[in-house]
């Protein structure tokens, strides 16, 4: 019999966990462009820059953007090393991402866009947000949808926010 390996990154987890980190809320200051991340809303709490309050930056779903960019994800790496790609394709190039966001189970992983020819990232999984229910690569997304909960932010600057929830289902497999 061959002894299962277990990487430092797989999630010992039994069941499914549950999405405990606050909902996330991204700032924006007009006068100079400064994005804040914050996870309440509270107005005595609201982030201040160039002496005013910021605005609550309201994120707007991928097919309001379609026409400029195309956003997608896959789910990679079976039980050991799981992780999420997020590409992108641009039609326009004033829809350049400035900065890509992923909401977890546990928190949150930001990647600035330096590189103007990159159109993907992988955002590595560990602990509880590595949970998955099998050891397909990539993902079929399935009925059980392991990552349901996760969301996926992306900064187009002086364009806006895109949120894109990971809830997706293929009846196919």
């Amino acid at each position: 019999m061959q002894k299962q390996k277990f990487g430092v990154k797989r999630s010992r987890e039994t069941t499914k966990p549950k999405v405990d980190c606050p909902e996330v809320i991204f700032y924006y200051c007009s006068c100079c462009g400064s994005v804040f991340q914050g996870t309440s809303v509270r107005n005595e709490s609201i982030p201040i820059c160039c002496d005013g309050a910021m605005d609550i930056l309201e994120a707007k779903e991928c097919l309001d953007f379609s026409a400029k960019i195309l956003i997608n994800y896959r789910i990679i790496g079976g039980y050991n090393e799981n992780a999420i790609e997020v590409f992108w394709q641009i039609k326009e190039a004033s829809a350049a991402p400035q900065w890509i966001y992923l909401k977890t189970f546990t928190g949150g992983q930001l990647k600035y866009v330096k590189n103007s020819e990159k159109s993907s990232f992988i955002f590595a999984l560990a602990d509880e947000d590595a949970y998955v229910y099998c050891n397909e690569d990539p993902c079929l997304e399935c009925t059980f949808r392991c990552k349901r909960g996760f969301e996926i932010y992306v900064y187009l600057n002086k364009a806006g926010l895109i949120k894109l929830p990971m809830d997706r289902m293929q009846a196919n497999w």
